[in-house]
């Protein structure tokens, strides 16, 4: 299905892609077709027919639908079906109302034909590859209220139960392996009967979603799952993103966090359209929020990367999301870093102290398949993971995370020196992939092939060092050298810290600064030759505060001209180059995270001006988009293209857009008074 066809529920770790109608066909596409949780498909077919017809679709909202019988203009239909949906608790319910139009009684015989194949998310990508599954066993039991499907292979075991009230009247099979349920119902003039049908999906491992406290609208309600009652402040908007999250909390809603919280965003933005964008992402963030477990065990919720190829805990995502979301929801920090400290990498792992990239619980991860039971290829997890501790402390003025993740903390800066680079060549480094296609081909935030290239497109190759994480690595060393003195009471820590951030800054502005342009590149070789790209990466030094006041703004002014601006935001890669593309992933597009990445960073150094265009251009980016900003959009001028074009085959919504406008209304804020929400 395209994104145009299908409509999209997500909550707490579950999804289901259907199309408007509310159907599940099973078809491959752009869009996985289907009910999935723990990264399998728990329904591969969830197909309504009425008298042995499928209904014509009369309207189609987010999470509702009505249908009639397929009739001429001259025959009104009999009846009218109004179908809701909803996920919540790893469950697909889905209610129908049927109503009678005429005024004598009317018999039909409605039906749902239910399959569940288990497929894994990776075996339904585009790049069509088969994975073995030797001694797998299906099995399907019809129950007194529906009918159960099973899965085993091995150790790795899930299962799928769809019940009714009320039940059916009979469950048929159908030759394929799917069951039909079928109700025979009799209808009095102008009755409506409704019946209630749940699909529960129960996972080969991780853990599995719990049903919510119910809430009031307009309140905020704690739940056990870490996310503290003052940190919730649109709990209800949660609802919303089950079904569909296509309405953001209202302005009642969002006014309802405590006291010492910022300002609503109805009230902090300079503009409707942006208080809009951030209402909408706080729901689409309650949406995406999947549990996990922390270091003790403790059940949290973190927010995955995005609907629906990445609703899983991913490290970066993770951690930009936090931070973008700090000053709003704080919680979501510290869930993060619990997640990600009961994931670090031990001895067993090669690279003690790594902080994680990708977490996948699917049957492929379990038997090693695909490399993503626990993936560790990201050089920029770990030193954000500092980052975002460090700015938890600073912010909330509670060190308990700091103490409590201090043997953790100090891990991770000692992977950074001893595995991550640093100690040895003075930078962060990694490899691209060989090709083997067993992880991203780059690992930081451009993780496609030849998004780290020259400036005429050539690929960069060997030992790389990104710029954008070594900016990372300085924010890492000056918070770890400040919780150092100020929690974990080590001074010799803290000097040795310090003074190797120094050390970072004036390598950095030696290696990587291009004096002809008068802009840092983009990556080092593994020869130590700067890739001369002029990039937006540029901005994440900024918001790492690695470059000097007068080199920061002269690089800060230079991306708001034509070349990287293109009225929708920042490019990704500045036009005009051999390795520019308009709809290219990491080489041309415009990314709303990047930009704010870059907003924030402009607004470190004062950049006032510049901030507030970047914020305006992405607030007009989400007008387009129904307040939800996407994952990318092309990087075509808006002077010529006054409407945003889509970037194909991206995730949306995607925690990190939809925690942007968050991170927009901290920079302008910033821009105002210099002051806070920024690594420093």
């Amino acid at each position: 299905m395209s994104g145009a066809e299908h409509r999209l529920l997500f909550h707490g770790g579950a999804f289901a892609a259907m199309t408007r109608a509310g159907d599940i066909t099973g078809a491959r596409g752009t869009q996985p077709d289907g009910f999935f949780l723990g990264d399998t498909r728990h329904l591969s077919r969830w197909q309504l027919t009425v008298d042995g017809a499928v209904p014509t679709l009369l309207v189609a909202e987010p999470a509702a639908a009505v249908l009639v019988p397929p009739t001429g203009r001259d025959e009104p239909p009999p009846h009218t079906v109004f179908r809701e949906q909803r996920v919540e608790g790893g469950a697909l319910v889905d209610v129908l109302r049927v109503t009678c139009n005429r005024a004598e009684p009317e018999k039909l015989w409605l039906a749902l034909t239910v399959d569940a194949d288990f497929a894994d998310q990776f075996e339904l990508r585009a790049d069509h590859r088969v994975y073995g599954k030797p001694h797998a066993v299906r099995a399907r039991e019809v129950l007194p209220a529906g009918v159960e499907f099973r899965y085993r292979r091995g150790g790795w075991q899930a299962r799928t139960t769809v019940t009714a009230e009320p039940p059916p009247d009979a469950v048929e099979e159908t030759g394929s392996g799917a069951r039909r349920l079928v109700w025979h119902l009799k209808l009095e003039p102008y009755e409506t009967t409704e019946l209630t049908l749940r699909a529960a999906a129960w996972p080969g491992a991780g853990p599995r979603p719990t049903a919510e406290p119910a809430t009031e609208p307009g309140t905020a309600t704690g739940t056990a799952t870490g996310i503290a009652a003052e940190d919730l402040a649109a709990e209800a908007a949660a609802r919303r993103a089950a079904t569909g999250a296509g309405t953001p909390a209202t302005g009642t809603e969002a006014a309802e966090a405590t006291v010492g919280a910022p300002p609503p965003p109805a009230e902090a933005a300079p503009w409707p359209d942006l208080a809009r964008a951030a209402e909408q992402g706080l729901a689409d963030l309650d949406g995406l929020l999947v549990p996990a477990a922390g270091p003790g065990g403790e059940q949290v919720r973190v927010p995955a990367a995005g609907v629906p190829w990445y609703l899983a805990l991913v490290g970066r995502h993770a951690l930009v999301t936090s931070l973008f979301a700090l000053r709003h929801r704080p919680a979501l920090a510290r869930a993060t870093l619990l997640a990600l400290a009961a994931t670090q990498a031990g001895e067993a792992d090669g690279e003690p102290g790594k902080i994680v990239h990708e977490v996948r619980h699917g049957e492929l991860a379990h038997f090693g398949q695909v490399p993503y039971g626990r993936y560790y290829g990201a050089v920029d997890t770990t030193p954000l993971f500092l980052v975002l501790l460090g700015a938890l402390t600073e912010h909330t003025g509670d060190d308990e995370p700091a103490r409590r993740l201090e043997p953790q903390a100090r891990a991770a800066v000692e992977w950074m020196f001893r595995d991550g680079g640093l100690g040895d060549s003075g930078y962060l480094r990694h490899r691209a992939d060989d090709g083997a296609g067993t992880g991203p081909a780059n690992q930081s935030w451009r993780d496609s092939p030849g998004a780290l290239c020259a400036a005429d497109g050539t690929r960069v190759t060997g030992a790389l060092a990104p710029a954008a994480p070594q900016g990372y690595a300085y924010a890492a060393l000056v918070h770890a050298a400040r919780l150092a003195t100020t929690v974990w009471a080590d001074p010799r820590l803290a000097d040795r810290l310090t003074a190797a951030a120094g050390d970072l800054r004036a390598r950095f502005l030696t290696d990587f600064w291009l004096s002809a342009q008068d802009f840092p590149a983009l990556a080092l070789d593994g020869a130590g030759r700067p890739a001369d790209t002029l990039a937006s990466d540029a901005g994440h030094l900024l918001w790492s505060g690695l470059l000097d006041p007068d080199r920061a703004r002269r690089v800060g002014r230079r991306l708001l001209e034509p070349d990287f601006f293109s009225g929708w935001g920042v490019r990704s890669v500045a036009a005009g180059q051999g390795a520019y593309h308009p709809m290219a992933y990491h080489r041309g597009s415009v990314w709303p995270h990047d930009n704010a990445i870059l907003t924030l960073g402009l607004a470190r150094y004062g950049l006032r001006e510049e901030a507030r265009t970047v914020a305006r251009a992405l607030t007009d980016l989400a007008t387009h988009t129904a307040g939800r900003l996407p994952e990318a959009t092309a990087g075509y001028p808006r002077t010529t293209q006054p409407i945003p074009v889509p970037f194909p085959h991206a995730c949306s919504p995607q925690s990190w857009s939809a925690a942007t406008p968050l991170a927009l209304l901290t920079a302008l804020t910033t821009a105002e008074d210099r002051t806070g929400g920024l690594p420093s």
